[in-house]
């Protein structure tokens, strides 16, 4: 009997190949809009400190209290979503968010503004790993994957980076509850439009799902989070508040991970952690978004605070960064087949560096040309180390998996924004507080409060008054201006150490056949395939039955035997098996 080999065909989406770009376009949507409000609180801040008076530690809560539920939840949800539906997931999620939405928008108390942020933080991880495994799923070709990532990516830091310029505009002409009531409309609008079109997709539904590790899980995180928080708010590291969360933290994430390697149907399957490149890209996504958010948050004090520019000013002059990124994922996919994922993400990570340490060039005074320069290139190196990282490490798990992996990335997106908070802000406090010890003229007690932070520091000088007030204005600014030198240095530090490490990921762009089958109850992925009778996408490897097309090697899963032909499946790397191995077909 002979066997000749044939290439496999372009996987569409199933009720037809435009509808998964449809698809992907309700995916970033819904992904907008949890960018946005990890951002758009930022420019509010001084707003909402004057009318809701919150304490310092009240005011960290409102900043962090989105963030730090959500990646605690992320897990929980993305690998809820792989056994009862991510699209019913998305959609609940959809819902809660638009509830406390008009919950925050409407808070009179910094405690009621603290509750509906941690629960748009619930919203959010219902959300954000549903989006990118629904996306893994209606893309199984990897470089049309490629493609839809550059602008899933791109949508997230298009958020990220438009949060600041959409909440100064609402804030400079509204109030800063405006920043959340925007979200209902759009969430009216994305609701029907998702149950409509979204398709549902599942992962593996062998064995029961493991309530119990999923808490663990949300726990661990939640705890590391909480402690990194607390030593970025300037509490000893060795003290019980901060010592005690992190090694809690630790330690339910280190039984979680034996839990899993030890049940025969895990929420996450640990052997993602052995592959090199997942691993890799999981730790160069945290160290790029500790860069991000932190950088932005103290850019948006500096613009504001010590330029005098107002909110919708603030805005603006970030735009240059979401251009630059929108940039970088329009030409990602073709930038990834040309040099490869290593050299990708290992120079995104030194351009970003080169703009840190540009943007030192900073002073008491403005310079427009100087920031927009550095601001478009952190947007262009940041996004393309995004990028990169994210289909890498999405194309190194499974299908059936595609829950878990999504929530590990959104989980290292969100720990690395908080601890980007919290590690630079820890950095900027340190730096800054030092300068204002000892102002001529000023009382210990006023210098203490100054030493809190800038926006502190001016209402103290304000109620001063003469020469003394004017001494503790000008210092804190001259302090601030020092901390940031001192703060854009250590990130440009970490920025260069995740350049080493991109060292390890693949020097190429390739798709290796899976080894394992798929299991049992399995979503399969030839749900997404095109009929048997669809054209071939490129010739095949008679050996290896290994077809190369556009630079991306993949392996044939069809054959003609006898004449015959046999069910063609998408070529991808779960979905698959090469010719000889004895494994049953799918």
């Amino acid at each position: 009997m002979s066997r000749t080999h044939t290439a496999p065909a372009r996987p569409r989406a199933a009720d037809g190949g435009a509808n998964r770009w449809v698809v992907l376009v309700v995916l970033c949507v819904s992904l907008l809009l949890v960018a946005l409000d990890a951002t758009i609180l930022h420019v509010a801040v001084p707003s909402l400190t004057e009318d809701l008076r919150p304490s310092s530690t009240a005011l960290l809560w409102i900043v962090d209290a989105y963030p730090l539920i959500c990646a605690s939840l992320l897990i929980l949800f993305g690998t809820l979503g792989d056994r009862v539906g991510r699209r019913r997931v998305l959609l609940l999620g959809y819902g809660l968010f638009g509830i406390a939405s008009a919950v925050a928008a409407l808070a009179t108390t910094p405690e009621v503004l603290i509750a509906a942020r941690a629960l748009l933080g619930v919203g959010g991880a219902m959300i954000m790993p549903a989006t990118l495994s629904i996306l893994r799923a209606v893309f199984p070709d990897r470089r049309e994957r490629a493609t839809a990532i550059g602008v899933w990516t791109a949508v997230a830091a298009i958020g990220a980076a438009a949060g600041p310029v959409l909440g100064g505009f609402l804030v400079e002409h509204y109030w800063w509850g405006s920043v959340f009531l925007i979200n209902i409309p759009l969430m009216a609008l994305i609701l029907p439009l998702g149950r409509r079109l979204l398709p549902e997709s599942r992962g593996s539904a062998d064995g029961p799902w493991d309530v119990l590790g999923a808490l663990m899980a949300a726990a661990g995180v939640l705890g590391c989070v909480l402690g990194v928080k607390r030593a970025g708010a300037g509490d000893p590291v060795l003290a019980l508040p901060t010592a005690g969360p992190l090694l809690i933290g630790a330690a339910l994430l280190i039984l979680f991970a034996r839990r899993q390697k030890r049940r025969p149907h895990p929420l996450i399957d640990m052997r993602l952690f052995s592959r090199s490149a997942f691993t890799t890209s999981v730790g160069c996504i945290v160290l790029a978004m500790l860069a991000l958010v932190g950088l932005e948050l103290i850019a948006v004090q500096y613009l504001q605070l010590v330029l005098g520019l107002s909110p919708l000013e603030t805005g603006l002059r970030l735009l240059p960064l979401t251009f630059a990124a929108m940039a970088a994922g329009a030409t990602g996919s073709y930038t990834l087949r040309r040099i490869g994922p290593r050299r990708m993400v290992g120079w995104g990570f030194v351009l970003t560096a080169v703009a840190v340490l540009l943007l030192t060039l900073m002073g008491q005074h403005d310079r427009p040309l100087l920031l927009t320069t550095g601001f478009v290139l952190l947007g262009f190196g940041l996004q393309t180390t995004l990028f990169s990282a994210y289909e890498s490490m999405l194309s190194e798990a499974p299908q059936r998996s595609a829950g878990g992996a999504a929530a590990i990335g959104e989980t290292s997106y969100q720990l690395g924004a908080g601890m980007g908070i919290a590690l630079l802000g820890s950095v900027m406090n340190a730096a800054y507080a030092p300068g204002l010890a000892s102002v001529p003229g000023v009382p210990a007690e006023a210098s203490r409060a100054a030493a809190n932070s800038l926006g502190e520091a001016y209402q103290v000088a304000g109620q001063l008054g003469g020469t003394a007030g004017g001494a503790l204005h000008q210092a804190a600014r001259h302090a601030f201006v020092d901390g940031l030198h001192v703060t854009l240095f250590v990130s440009a530090g970490l920025l260069l150490l995740g350049a080493l490490m991109a060292l390890r990921l693949p020097l190429a762009m390739e798709c290796p056949a899976e080894t394992e089958p798929e299991p049992a109850g399995a979503e399969p992925e030839s749900a997404w395939a095109p009929d048997s009778g669809a054209d071939a996408a490129a010739g095949a490897d008679a050996k290896g039955g290994k077809a190369v097309t556009g630079g991306t090697a993949v392996t044939a899963a069809t054959g003609v035997v006898d004449g015959v032909a046999g069910p063609r499946v998408p070529a991808t790397r779960e979905a698959i098996e090469p010719a000889g191995s004895g494994r049953p077909g799918h």
